[in-house]
Parts: structure tokens; sequence; C-alpha cells
């Protein structure tokens, strides 16, 4: 049985894993379908406003300091290597650190970024809104796949 500090090391991954899993699962379910439901010129404004709302102490501490939390679990799992829960607590990490941390930076982060080149109401803005929304939206369901995969290797590990 896990217990002490890794004990709370590990509540606080699944916590945050979790937390990050439910924030991406929202724009998976509903945000994205609503803001392709608008005129093109609208959704692109709204997403755009939204990536730039979403770089908030708040959110970066969560989505970052779980990042963090994640690798340290795993180099203290390799050090350590406890009994029970190894393997659970390193998929968990890997899962986070490549599935959600690193799907955002190198899939969602460009074309968020990409997004902000055209300016709403173009016509470059409404022929780039429907792959940016597919595809977009294709990375964030492995996101939130990997978090909430994480989250639950996390609390596996405490079982």
């Amino acid at each position: 049985m896990i217990e002490g500090p890794y004990f709370v090391l590990t509540v606080l991954g699944a916590l945050g894993t979790g937390l990050v899993a439910g924030v991406f699962c929202g724009f998976s379910t509903f945000v994205m379908r609503g803001l392709s439901s608008l005129p093109p010129a609208q959704g692109v404004a709204a997403m755009r406003a939204i990536n730039v709302a979403a770089v908030t102490p708040a959110f970066m501490l969560l989505f970052v300091g779980s990042a963090v939390l994640c690798a340290v679990i795993a180099v203290v799992t390799f050090v350590r290597w406890p009994d029970e829960g190894a393997v659970e607590l390193l998929l968990g990490s890997a899962l986070y650190l490549f599935g959600s941390f690193g799907v955002t930076m190198f899939a969602n982060v460009p074309r968020n970024d990409a997004l902000l080149e055209h300016a709403p109401g173009t016509a470059e803005a409404a022929a780039h809104w429907p792959a940016y929304v597919r595809e977009w939206t294709a990375w964030n369901h492995v996101r939130t796949v990997a978090s909430t995969a994480a989250a639950l290797s996390y609390l596996l590990a405490l079982t």
C-alpha cells in the first residue's frame, strides 16, 4: 500500500489529472460543438477569446502543475520503486505527460496559434474554421482520454 508523502503525491496527481480531464471533456462534448454551430466569424472570434482567457494563473497552475507533479511521481517511482502500484504510477505519469501535456504543446497550441493569424470575418478565417474545429477537437479527445486514464491509473495505484 502506498503511504506517507508518496500517498499524498499520488492523490494530488489523481486530482490534478482528473480536473484537467474534466476541462478537456467539456470542450470535447459541448463547447466545440457549440462553437462550430456559430457562423465562422463568431466561432473564430469566440475561440480566439477562449484561447486568450484560458491562460490564467489558476488554469496554468492546474495544467502545468499537474505535469510537474506527474514528472515528480515518475522520478520518485523510479528511485523508490514501491512494491505495489509502480506500473500504474508510471503509466499514469506517461499518459498525462505525453497524451495530455505533450499533445497540447504539439497539436492544440499550434492550431490555436494558426487561428490567431486569421482575423474573424475574413474569407481565410471562414475557410480555415471547419478544419480547425475538426482537428483541434480530435486532438482534444486524445487529451481527454489520456488525462482520464492518467487519473484512473493513479487511483488504481492507491488500491
